[in-house]
């Protein structure tokens, strides 16, 4: 069932698509489909799947296999949909797509959160390396027209100050050591086999990287910030900020972000693109307040932001001062706009969490 408070936000996505019609006859199949972005992209393609012209929507992963997961429920109730309850690593491809028909594939199946890739450094290895070059293989002789890599801003590092906005030319200031390697450094990697198997061949792959995105679909558990911040004022309890709050970042609504996947999804040519917003970019403390604003109107929360201690000694290493986009080749090639402010952003999010009590 798509929620009240996401209906909106499906039908905004619909409107500024412009490439939707290269959708029509073909399946889509998403890897990692029960994860934050998979959320808003399984929801849209499903409930427009007739206005897409879409075959079939199926959508991979290994936590649909509890028929309590959403993925499970949605599937109850669409005929579009067909989930498979299996890894990356575990998927037979030709079982699931029918043999010829036009296919788009959306690897998206990776740890996320730093907190988790922390704790399965290998398993973040595995889905970002292994597991993607499981489905460029097996999608090879295929009949692909679109094969969309969710790459990360994180490829990036920590820029020089003059490398602010960062541009999709920026080589990066990466260590390929420490807490955060294991998935700075295999989002790297998974770059330079997309763009191998694209020049070797031909194969349409175009690679987006998203910037931090928000909204419905991140569980608070997730552990990201956003997420972090809404757990903290969904229990009612001060939002506590474990750094200085000085390090900057700007923050993209998901509904704006899946426009920008799906119009690098139907790009149908290799290319790297910055998905997210440029501006503002707001310090962790100033988005915490925003957050406590909101959760104010939306839930009557009464916290306050305060300054913590984290007893992780590692928490704060390698972790980007800055992080801000330059959309300019996103804006010229793919026509990517943005919409949703960080305010309205924060509020449509908080909706949904009072509304569905619990993400599942």
């Amino acid at each position: 069932m798509t929620h009240t408070s996401m209906a909106s936000d499906l039908q905004d996505i619909h409107s500024r698509f412009t490439a939707k019609d290269k959708l029509d006859g073909s399946h889509v199949l998403i890897t990692g489909a029960g994860g934050f972005l998979g959320y808003y992209l399984v929801h849209y393609l499903v409930d427009y799947a007739d206005r897409l012209g879409l075959r079939s929507v199926i959508a991979v992963d290994p936590a649909a296999a509890n028929d309590t997961h959403w993925l499970a429920a949605l599937a109850r109730e669409s005929e579009s949909l067909t989930v498979v309850a299996a890894s990356v690593n575990d998927l037979d491809l030709g079982s699931v797509v029918p043999d010829g028909e036009p296919l788009f594939i959306v690897h998206a199946a990776s740890i996320a959160s730093p907190t988790f890739y922390r704790q399965f450094p290998i398993e973040t290895i595995d889905a970002n390396i292994w597991g993607l070059r499981r489905m460029l293989d097996a999608s090879r002789e295929m009949n692909l027209k679109g094969f969309l890599f969710f790459s990360s801003s994180e490829i990036y590092g920590d820029p020089v100050p003059e490398a602010i906005p960062t541009n999709e030319e920026y080589l990066g200031n990466v260590s390929c050591t420490g807490p955060r390697a294991c998935y700075d450094e295999s989002k790297r990697f998974g770059e330079t086999i997309a763009w191998v198997y694209a020049q070797q061949f031909g194969m349409p792959i175009t690679i987006a990287r998203p910037f931090n995105n928000y909204g419905p679909g991140m569980s608070p558990a997730d552990k990201r910030l956003p997420a972090d911040l809404a757990s903290r004022v969904l229990a009612g309890d001060d939002i506590e900020i474990f750094s200085s709050g000085a390090p900057t970042r700007t923050f993209c609504y998901v509904s704006d972000a899946v426009v920008g996947y799906l119009q690098c999804l139907t790009y149908g040519k290799y290319d790297y693109f910055n998905i997210g917003n440029d501006t503002p970019e707001l310090s962790v403390l100033e988005f915490a307040e925003i957050f406590r604003s909101a959760a104010a109107d939306v839930l009557g929360y009464t916290g306050a932001v305060v300054m913590a201690s984290n007893d992780d000694p590692e928490y704060l290493t390698h972790n980007p001062q800055r992080r801000c986009p330059d959309l300019t080749k996103a804006k010229s090639l793919l026509g990517y706009t943005t919409t949703v402010d960080v305010e309205s952003g924060v509020r449509r999010y908080l909706e949904y969490l009072k509304e569905t009590a619990v993400f599942a």
